[in-house]
């Protein structure tokens, strides 16, 4: 694998970084304690910026994560519970503060743009000093599915260092040897068989040093991790105790509507804002700039939702609809179609010498797929509550990345950072809309008018669908070469598109983007399969359309393009997809076991059954590596009567390293096959004159359940740390199901949402 730019931009920031940090700084595996001692209740003790423990026994585990609905919260706990050997029933949870040892390391690791079978010790270094710099001065984010491999290490180290300490107070008090003591389910155990509470010993405990190395358990004792574990936060969400952002309500509340200019990125040119300060209710009337990445418009804050509503409805804005006034979603297509078709782009990976192999092949098929824009419809639409009063600030919001969130309020309000408070509430789905903080910029912004009282910015449904930061769209063209025996020789993929990265670096840091991106071209480029003579590349075209992190990110489009053309290689070749597949991953068993499961689970090579009504069914089969996971899955698919595209079964196999928690593991895979088969059967975001089209769930629609396949999931048992499991599911449902529909009826679709002819 060839260096790449990037990797060198990377590389250099890291060693300055590290440089300006000094060698002897903390190195990232040390990540127990905060600069400041957790807030704690009376009672209660905290044993590191991880643990806390009262005087009952019952155990509090601070989280760094945001819980979204992929079931963190238990996962995390899990982790520390099983080494501090915590009663179970006792474990709690709440939000971290901010601080630098909940930053988020392996994202950023696992971003480096390097195929993931380059190994040398270069790569080793790179990854120290990205780590080691990340530790330092990165952010809190969740996201990337990287929140259990990303605390793997040290949740289990804060729970074994409390485990440590409480036996050491436990052994001072009976006068023997900690050596000589157990622990189990929230109790020390003496040798004689007496026992002592963490409760009980929790004051004294904390006392203790705490251990520089504290001792893991070798996986054979595991006793919570690798168990199938109901979720410790539903329980708050059935009896309506669990706060989202939405439901934050400080005393005095004030609500705000914004009416936002229809044009995205424009703003209010005027506005008369008689019409609304003559309505009952309204306390202000702001106009709100675009702020980061977002949109302008006017505000109005009222002392009732609904007031505020049609307050902002009655306003008179004459609108300024800035750069994006001419900007058209199919016009953007067809600019990267030219490109992947005129430009060579950035290689992000290079074997063998594609264009003497392609000249020289004995057959060649070539193929254009495209994917458009997509809009993340959680189904909390954007809100955000902030308190501002002078010289410091409150923010409850639901978001996955707290000190950014907590750096745009700041910034909205002329404040320091450290002078803003930031509450996280759980979040009603996020899907990388939350990573961006223009929605909170916007609320600090209005809250400013209205000095200290609590205002909560809450947009509608339309505005949320038409103000978002889109996935973005991307067209991929592909050739191949067959030799005289039909055997693969070249691969050559072109894809084009926005760049996310550099334009969220601009946004949220105010820094110049630049260099390739590698979420541009991942799932294209970083794949098990061992190409022949292959060139894969991106043609980044920059566009004003601010675009966003999107469940699954690069991989949700690239995963479509590429095994969609992968089929078509192994129709070419006159082979079985599956055996195709087989023999381009010969050198890479992981792939191959998972890909054989699911085909064996789905009964590949056997007749599909007929559907309920008697129909013809098909299969179809797609592979895909995304955050370190393997994913393979089967769709069978049937036509209704009006050719309405029905998927009945979905087989879904996996090997995510170590399973945490397999029953939360299985919830994500099935929760990601629905997500993105609303994408492959319905989604996509038109744009005209710098308006977006479709406005509500009824012309933006999801997977229903009568239209909901089975899902059956298979979990292989990985050999390693835990890998990412909120978005690998999500990329090959869409080829898995073009593929089948192929196979039933000869059509190949290569475009997104998938329509028939």
């Amino acid at each position: 694998m060839a260096s790449t730019r990037r990797t060198v931009i990377l590389g250099t920031l890291g060693a300055a970084g590290a440089l300006a940090i000094g060698w002897g700084v903390l190195p990232p595996r040390q990540r127990l304690n905060t600069a400041q001692a957790l807030p704690t209740a009376e009672g209660e003790v905290a044993f590191n910026g991880w643990v806390k423990i009262a005087r009952d026994g019952a155990v509090t585990v601070t989280l760094a994560k945001s819980e979204m609905g992929q079931g963190v919260v238990t996962s995390l706990c899990m982790l520390l519970a099983e080494e501090l050997d915590a009663d179970w029933s006792r474990v709690r949870w709440q939000p971290s503060p901010i601080d630098k040892i909940f930053n988020n390391i392996s994202t950023v690791v696992d971003g480096l743009p390097v195929h993931p079978d380059t190994d040398n010790a270069a790569l080793d270094v790179l990854k120290w000093l990205t780590a080691k710099t990340m530790r330092e001065v990165g952010v809190m984010m969740t996201g990337g599915s990287s929140s259990v491999k990303d605390l793997w290490l040290p949740m289990r180290q804060a729970g074994a260092a409390a485990r440590e300490m409480l036996v050491a107070a436990a052994a001072a008090q009976w006068g023997v040897a900690a050596a000589d003591c157990g622990t189990e389910n929230g109790e020390v155990i003496a040798p004689d068989g007496r026992r002592l509470g963490y409760g009980a010993l929790a004051a004294a405990a904390a006392q203790q040093k705490m251990p520089a190395s504290p001792k893991l358990k070798p996986p054979e004792r595991h006793r919570l991790i690798g168990q199938p574990t109901r979720r410790i936060d539903t329980p708050g969400k059935i009896d309506g105790s669990a706060r989202f952002g939405i439901d934050a309500l400080p005393e005095g509340l004030l609500y705000a509507s914004v009416k936002m200019c229809p044009t995205l990125g424009g703003r209010a040119q005027r506005f008369n804002d008689a019409p609304a300060r003559a309505l009952p209710g309204v306390k202000a009337v702001v106009g709100v700039e675009p702020l980061r990445g977002g949109t302008g418009g006017v505000a109005v804050v009222a002392d009732h939702p609904w007031r505020a509503r049609k307050a902002a409805d009655a306003l008179d804005v004459t609108w300024a609809h800035g750069e994006l006034a001419s900007f058209g979603s199919a016009a953007a297509l067809e600019r990267f179609a030219q490109a992947a078709r005129s430009e060579k782009g950035y290689a992000f990976f290079e074997t063998g010498e594609v264009e003497p192999a392609l000249a020289g092949a004995a057959t060649r098929i070539e193929a254009e797929y495209r994917a458009p824009y997509l809009a993340h419809a959680a189904l909390e639409p954007i809100n955000a509550t902030v308190l501002f009063e002078g010289n410091k600030a409150t923010v409850w919001v639901s978001t996955q990345v707290p000190g950014l969130a907590r750096s745009a309020a700041a910034q909205a309000l002329g404040l320091p950072d450290e002078a803003v408070t930031v509450n996280v509430m759980l979040l009603g789905g996020g899907f990388g809309r939350r990573l961006e903080t223009d929605f909170i910029a916007q609320a600090a912004a209005i809250a400013k008018a209205v000095p200290g009282q609590p205002v909560q910015t809450l947009w509608s449904r339309e505005q949320d669908t038409r103000h978002d930061l889109y996935r973005p769209a991307c067209v991929a063209r592909f050739e191949a070469g067959f030799d005289a025996d039909r055997r693969l020789v070249a691969w050559k993929n072109t894809s084009a598109g926005q760049a996310i990265v550099p334009q969220v670096l601009t946004r949220a840091f105010g820094l110049p983007g630049g260099g390739p991106d590698k979420t541009a071209s991942e799932g294209a480029f970083d794949q098990a399969y061992e190409w022949p003579a292959a060139r894969i590349a991106h043609v980044a075209v920059a566009l004003p359309l601010q675009v966003g992190f999107w469940r699954s990110v690069g991989h949700s489009h690239q995963a479509f393009f590429k095994e969609g053309f992968v089929d078509e290689c192994a129709h070419a070749a006159g082979q079985d997809p599956l055996a195709f597949r087989e023999a381009l991953l010969q050198k890479h068993p992981k792939q191959l076991a998972v890909l054989r499961a699911v085909a064996k689970a789905a009964g590949w090579g056997t007749p599909s059954p007929a559907a309920p009504d008697g129909a013809k069914t098909a299969r179809g089969i797609a592979l895909h590596d995304s955050f370190g996971s393997t994913v393979a899955q089967v769709a069978e698919v049937s036509l209704g009567p009006d050719k309405a595209i029905r998927v009945h079964r979905v087989w879904c196999a996996i090997d995510c390293g170590l399973a945490v928690n397999p029953a939360g593991i299985r919830q994500q895979l099935e929760g990601a096959v629905v997500f993105g088969l609303s994408a492959a059967l319905h989604g996509g975001v038109e744009i005209v004159d710098g308006q977006v089209q479709p406005s509500n769930f009824h012309d933006q629609p999801i997977v229903r359940l009568a239209e909901a396949p089975r899902v059956e999931c298979l979990i292989l048992p990985g050999k390693g740390q835990p890998e990412g499991v909120g978005e690998p599911g999500v990329p090959p449902i869409a080829p898995a199901v073009a593929n089948a529909l192929f196979a039933l009826t000869g059509q190949r679709l290569r475009s997104l949402p998938l329509k028939l002819a």
